[in-house]
């Protein structure tokens, strides 16, 4: 019934092909979803069995996560791309909306001092996660629209930090220092790929070094992680405790690991165990090889991704490669930030592993932007992502695969 009403408006899901989507980067993102599954099962087994009785609670939540994910994964494909590009600017005034919201007493919850989560019955929304994606869209659309002011004038340049700096400073009054940098830094390469001079752009990067020594400055418990997490032993049962803890766990598995299950760490020996430090935990269990195979794994996802953008972008459509960048460094960012956290690399910072940690918002804004993907790619192979085009049935023709 549903596939006949959608029939009219063909997607990777519905078409004469059948089922017609870039297989390589949904098995790369659907291994990293059963792997995240095994870690947060494995990680938050002994918390689960003290606080609800239960060593496979969160196990269960995280199934629900995932299957919404599939979900959201599967409506987003649906969705012409020339859609997100119309609704740009209503997602942009949604995403301040949530963003505002959460800082309202009662609505947003507070959990360890930060105000990021609005609070339903069975679960909690992270607006920052949303938010970042409907940042990377609507910059999409500014991208295609100023293209020439973007690139030849300074105010084409300067504009989209109207909106980006309010932004900003809404994130860092939950405080969310580490979504700030992950937007910002997607937004900076996305005005790179967009066509803005190499002067302007390294401006851009001194002012954001600038930004946040200033920013790092002006919390003391900010400047006390940047200090602690170059020696972490001179602090170990303080600010050093996490890091601590998590280089033990890297310490431990050697290169093979101990085995699935058997990590100590995650006795409550290791906070967020299943959360900001699944990687750790990972590494304890997995050893050296487990590890790099879950990086490589990340690698040929995130890859995928920019080669998607890169595709679209040969095909001229231009939004869907400039949100296909976007996406992709959104990924990278946070890929980034919580492995160099794990490994003592950067300072210790609340951001999820994309795919791996425990999260429902993150999850499933992953899975959302994966169905995005799948979508931008199966419009620059078909060609069928212009509204214009009359859709024929020639265009559902059987055909061999894309070969990509």
């Amino acid at each position: 019934m549903i596939f006949g009403i959608l029939k009219p408006y063909p997607s990777p899901l519905i078409s004469g092909r059948g089922i017609d989507l870039d297989f390589p980067l949904l098995a790369g993102c659907l291994a990293l979803l059963g792997l995240g599954l095994v870690m947060i099962t494995s990680a938050s087994s002994e918390v689960a069995a003290v606080q609800s009785g239960n060593p496979l609670y969160h196990m269960f939540r995280h199934l629900v996560y995932v299957f919404l994910g599939l979900v959201a994964c599967g409506a987003t494909m649906l969705v012409p791309i020339a859609t997100w590009q119309r609704m740009g600017f209503m997602m942009l005034i949604g995403a301040f909306g949530l963003l505002v919201l959460v800082l309202v007493p009662g609505i947003g919850r507070e959990v360890n001092g930060s105000m990021r989560w609005i609070g339903f019955s069975f679960f909690n929304v992270q607006p920052s996660e949303i938010a970042k994606v409907f940042v990377v869209i609507y910059l999409a659309g500014y991208l295609v629209r100023r293209q020439t002011e973007v690139r030849e004038t300074w105010m084409g340049f300067f504009k989209p930090f109207i909106v980006l700096l309010p932004m900003a400073a809404l994130l860092l009054m939950e405080p969310d220092f580490g979504a700030t940098v992950v937007m910002m830094g997607a937004a900076a390469a996305m005005l790179f790929l967009g066509g803005v001079g190499l002067f302007r752009f390294s401006l851009m990067v001194v002012l954001a070094v600038l930004a946040v020594f200033v920013l790092v400055q002006a919390q003391p418990y900010r400047m006390a992680r940047l200090i602690t997490f170059t020696d972490p032993w001179s602090d170990q049962f303080g600010s050093g405790y996490q890091l601590t803890q998590a280089l033990i766990a890297f310490g431990r598995g050697e290169w093979l690991g101990v085995g699935l299950g058997n990590s100590v760490q995650k006795q409550f020996y290791l906070p967020e165990a299943h959360t900001d430090f699944v990687f750790s935990v990972l590494a304890e269990e997995l050893g050296v090889v487990g590890s790099l195979v879950t990086i490589a794994l990340f690698v040929f996802v995130t890859v995928r991704a920019l080669y998607i953008g890169l595709w679209a972008e040969k095909a001229k459509q231009f939004f869907a490669a400039y949100m296909a960048f976007g996406l992709a460094f959104l990924w990278i960012g946070q890929f980034l930030i919580n492995i160099g956290v794990n490994v003592g690399l950067l300072p210790t910072k609340g951001l999820t592993l994309p795919f791996l940690s425990y999260g429902g918002s993150s999850l499933v804004i992953c899975c959302a932007c994966v169905g995005l993907l799948l979508r931008i790619e199966w419009e620059s192979r078909t060609h069928l992502g212009s509204e214009e085009h009359e859709f024929k049935e020639s265009d559902f023709a059987e055909e061999p695969g894309h070969g990509r």
